[in-house]
């Protein structure tokens, strides 16, 4: 057995030679337990020589009786005489019976890899962030003082220049965003994607985060694809819109044409804030009749573009429900009435429920409508603004649709 063992002396020299200095080679004989080590290579790495003990970390993988299913071990950590933290892999010699007798061990100082992570670390994570901006130039092996311009135009026009000397660790979640983004607009780019970057932003920062960032789009003329399901964002901030529901186009158009004319329920929903109020009705003539028993007249213009009568979901926004006298007076025939559920004081406007056919309703009103809960209140609507949807597809049975816009 202790020729077998032997004849793997042969194999650490050339193991060692072969791997280099930076990887240490021992042979071990497991049948002694003080004076283990029977030849090494490169034993600088863990500080042992000839007649070294076994190692706490063999003495464990024998006690656990691994070797019973397994040849070898890769990759595991122990601790070395000089202190140093080894990674190891190491291979079973057998007796005929599949005793262990000896163990032949590839080492290295797990330092290594620290030094690896540090560098990308360093990479990612810069002591400024002025690296962090300049990386993707770096990479691309941009002259240095390209690269200098480059970050310096985009510190100045993101207005990140108080901030130079500052750590990433040490700037805000705005101030962070605006960091990736000079990562991205150094390089050129013709098109931008964006998903959701202000989802993790307080609502201060959102506001003017969505500020800074169609700012950057109007000076850099790039098109930029943002993803987002905050309704604000996307009214506030795109040339067009893109609204989809389970991977499927509703709709494409401009803000405004999708907050006027929904080519269903989803998209009237979806635009909008606080979103469409939505009742089912029945519709006569130029009648809107209420499951309550509350009547509306339509104007001819939206008779004319209904494309159907009977029972179908009628769609009104917030701001369309007036309390003023003057609406009240040109629409005396149409006053409906309704007691406040509940208030809602905005600041710059009143946000007021009540119940109309059954549903709950939101009304935007002025901030000087202030209406108290358990008021019965008199309202009219917007018979020029009224949506109405199939009942069944919620598909918009009102054609206001043209040739610039499109309904998938």
């Amino acid at each position: 057995m202790l020729d077998l063992l032997y004849s793997y002396k042969t194999t650490v020299k050339f193991l060692g030679s072969v791997l280099g200095p930076d990887y240490e080679v021992v042979l071990q004989d497991l049948s002694n337990k003080n004076h283990s080590v029977i030849a090494i290579e490169n034993g600088h790495i863990s500080g042992r020589t000839i007649g070294s003990p076994l190692t706490c970390a063999v003495f464990q993988m024998l006690s656990s009786k691994v070797y019973e299913e397994n040849d070898f071990i890769a990759n595991y950590k122990g601790v070395a005489e000089n202190g140093h933290i080894l990674r190891s892999s190491s291979m079973f010699i057998k007796d005929s019976n599949g005793n262990p007798i000896g163990l032949l061990c590839i080492n290295f100082d797990d330092s290594r890899y620290m030094e690896l992570h540090e560098k990308l670390f360093s990479m990612i994570h810069p002591g400024n962030f002025i690296k962090n901006i300049a990386f993707g130039l770096k990479n691309i092996k941009t002259p240095q003082e390209e690269i200098n311009k480059k970050v310096d135009w985009a510190i100045d026009v993101l207005g990140l220049e108080e901030y130079r000397k500052r750590k990433p660790k040490n700037l805000s979640g705005g101030q962070r965003q605006r960091v990736a983004l000079g990562r991205a607009i150094v390089r050129n780019q013709k098109v931008f994607l964006m998903d959701e970057p202000l989802s993790n932003l307080d609502a201060k920062l959102r506001v003017s985060m969505r500020n800074e960032i169609t700012k950057l789009h109007r000076e850099l003329g790039a098109t930029t694809i943002y993803v987002t399901h905050d309704q604000v964002e996307a009214m506030t901030m795109a040339d067009r819109i893109v609204v989809m529901k389970d991977g499927v186009i509703q709709q494409i158009g401009s803000p405004i044409k999708l907050y006027n004319e929904p080519v269903n329920k989803f998209v009237a929903g979806f635009i909008g804030s606080p979103q469409m109020n939505f009742i089912e009705v029945n519709v006569k003539d130029d009648v809107v009749e209420f499951n309550d028993g509350n009547k509306i007249h339509i104007t001819k213009g939206i008779r004319d573009r209904l494309q159907k009568s009977g029972k179908m979901i009628l769609g009104i926004r917030g701001e369309d429900i007036k309390f003023d006298s003057l609406n009240m007076e040109l629409r005396k025939d149409d006053i409906l009435k309704a007691i406040v559920s509940n208030v809602e004081v905005m600041g710059n406007e009143n946000n007021i429920y009540f119940t109309l056919g059954g549903e709950t309703i939101i009304a935007r009103a002025s901030k000087y409508d202030l209406k108290s809960i358990g008021e019965e209140i008199e309202f009219v609507i917007d018979s020029n603004r009224l949506h109405f949807f199939d009942i069944e597809t919620e598909e918009s049975i009102l054609n206001y649709l043209n040739e610039s816009e499109t309904a998938i």
